[in-house]
């Protein structure tokens, strides 16, 4: 079966969801100029680069009103904080995903402590495995071309430190991430953690 997107009739954009998966969340906590905090879940999270410590997320715009509070929040103070989902924040991870008015707290409305971050602003999940402090780097927005389609804005942030908990990492400095059980997203309402586990070292080739 072979689909063009923009020409199918019907086509559903989260087909893509289902076949780009699974896929990591960026659980972004960020504050807006006035103070007012927010909390949201983004499957479109993914590290970007490690030297320098580069994320990105991305979301689409509501067909009926403004930009996200994080991306407003974000283009306002430049800062936002990745925090790790694990299987156990899973519902209170999907409960931030609520439509709240603007300036309404998810960290309340999720039953979640606050944490104060070190080098931004916005306050971390404090029951998160780990959580990455960054700047904005940069703002890509993606206008749409064809029917159906919705503006879209990528979010660069450049990492400037990183909590972990101490049990979860080991004596060489390496994170466990398996004891973290990270929540993975995939297609529709579906959700996972880590699966089957194997260690492949890369292949040696001698030189000649």
């Amino acid at each position: 079966m072979f689909v063009d997107p923009r020409t199918t009739p019907g086509f559903k954009r989260s087909i893509f969801n289902a076949i780009v998966a699974p896929r990591p969340i960026g659980w972004i906590s960020s504050m807006g100029a006035d103070g007012s905090v927010n909390l949201a879940p983004f499957s479109q999270f993914n590290l970007v680069s490690t030297a320098p410590p580069v994320v990105m997320f991305a979301c689409n715009r509501p067909a009926l009103g403004g930009e996200k509070d994080t991306v407003a929040n974000v283009r306002e103070t430049g800062e936002f904080v990745v925090n790790l989902v694990s299987w156990e924040l899973r519902e209170a991870m999907n409960m931030t995903s609520t439509s709240l008015p603007r300036g309404g707290d998810e960290f309340e409305l999720a039953g979640l402590r606050k944490a104060e971050s070190r080098l931004v602003r916005p306050p971390r999940v404090e029951a998160s495995p780990a959580n990455l402090e960054c700047r904005l780097l940069r703002i890509v927005d993606i206008e749409p071309e064809f029917p159906g389609e919705t503006f879209s804005t990528v979010i660069l942030g450049r990492v400037l430190g990183l909590h972990m908990q101490d049990d979860l990492v080991d004596k060489e400095g390496r994170f466990d991430t398996v004891r973290a059980r990270p929540l993975t997203r995939l297609g529709g309402y579906q959700y996972a953690s880590v699966g089957q586990v194997v260690e492949m070292p890369a292949p040696f080739v001698r030189s000649a």
